[in-house]
């Protein structure tokens, strides 16, 4: 409840002493939140300058009207009061209520995230707080390793146990139902390669070299990049979401009560799912590209046939078998990105959404850094 008062007279606090060891705290004027407060630092600073055992008197009688905001800002000074063990009274209005708010928030034990938006960080806090995140994250990465190679030696020899129904289920999910995007993209990606590189090779009287171009390039990188970053967007975001919204609902702490393990429940089908079925789409990303391909080729002059053998032509099995490999890899982290971006989900829904998009920048920056690695190690032997 507030108290009416015609005009707004500006806020004021002032600390003054009221006999021996004992202090009141005068609040004036109209505290609402659309006036401009005095600054609290140095009346905190006052507060905690009193002598231990000292008592302090909250004095609101002399405010015209109030809301929640001279509340907080109270409250702020009790729990200086308290850190300084002051013997704390009220001299209030009988019908304020501020006195039993402040006790009842006092009650009330600080969780670790309270203050934390009043601390004013300069640059080295920064950095060492960016420092000590990636210390975290690299300690969850390493420990998230350790615990997926223990689960896959554990399905390895029969000992893990989830629902096979969940494994067929998420197979389904990344395998069939994932079909049209990469279908679409796979297309589209192998007619913008025959377009350029016909542009250019026609200068050369070299069309038929599309088919090359093509063909390389699909089966090499951009069937098995364009199908991961595909994967990235849509599996290992959901992945994410998924296990996030399980910890926000309390669902994996209750496997635990359960006796299950997480990991092997909840990570394990989702990462077989992937490794098994993205060098499946891999191989279909590549055919699909290179469909894309003679099509555009055959509408600008070149026969099917010619551009289907000099296809077989410079094709082999390790031109085919490169990209399928790094499919392999791929799979591993996206599947790994998702699910440990959930596990380290806070308990929010804002959580669950940086989660999934975390998720899909961590998976999609494995995939360019993995497939740079392989580009150099195929070009040192020269495959």
């Amino acid at each position: 409840m507030t108290q009416e008062s015609t005009k707004p007279v500006s806020p004021t606090l002032e600390l003054r002493p009221s006999g021996e060891d004992s202090f009141v705290l005068i609040a004036k004027g109209t505290w609402t939140i659309n006036q401009q407060r005095p600054s609290l630092k140095e009346t905190l600073s006052d507060v905690d300058d009193l002598p231990a055992g000292s008592s302090l008197t909250i004095d609101t009688t002399k405010s015209q009207r109030y809301d929640s905001s001279l509340t907080s800002l109270l409250l702020r000074v009790a729990r200086t009061a308290a850190d300084k063990d002051l013997k704390l009274d009220y001299k209030t209005d009988t019908d304020s209520g501020i006195a039993k708010l402040i006790d009842l928030a006092l009650s009330v034990p600080l969780s670790k995230d309270d203050g934390h938006h009043e601390t004013e960080n300069d640059f080295f806090s920064r950095v060492g707080e960016a420092t000590i995140e990636l210390y975290d994250n690299l300690l969850d990465s390493v420990t998230f390793i350790g615990e997926a190679i223990f689960s896959m030696i554990r399905f390895a020899t029969g000992r893990a146990r989830f629902r096979s129904t969940d494994l067929w289920l998420t197979i389904q999910n990344c395998g069939a139902e994932a079909l049209p995007i990469v279908t679409l993209i796979s297309f589209l990606i192998g007619t913008i390669l025959a377009f350029v590189g016909k542009a250019q090779l026609d200068a050369f009287g070299a069309s038929i070299y599309v088919a090359d171009l093509v063909a390389i390039a699909m089966v090499r990188e951009m069937g098995c990049v364009m199908t991961g970053i595909i994967m990235s967007g849509r599996t290992g975001a959901a992945f994410a979401a998924q296990i996030g919204s399980m910890k926000v609902t309390q669902e994996v702490d209750a496997l635990r009560t359960f006796g299950f393990n997480p990991f092997d429940y909840l990570v394990l089908p989702r990462m077989i799912a992937l490794i098994v079925m993205m060098p499946l789409l891999t191989i279909y990303a590549n055919l699909v590209g290179i469909v894309g391909g003679l099509l555009v080729s055959w509408a600008s002059g070149i026969q099917p046939l010619a551009y289907i053998n000099e296809t077989i032509s410079v094709l082999n099995l390790t031109q085919l078998s490169l990209g399928v490999i790094k499919s392999v890899f791929f799979g591993i982290v996206i599947a790994g990105a998702g699910c440990l971006r959930g596990l380290q989900s806070g308990n929010s829904s804002s959580a669950v959404g940086t989660a999934a998009t975390r998720a899909v920048v961590t998976s999609i920056t494995m995939i360019i850094v993995i497939d740079s690695f392989f580009a150099v190690v195929f070009t040192i032997f020269d495959i």
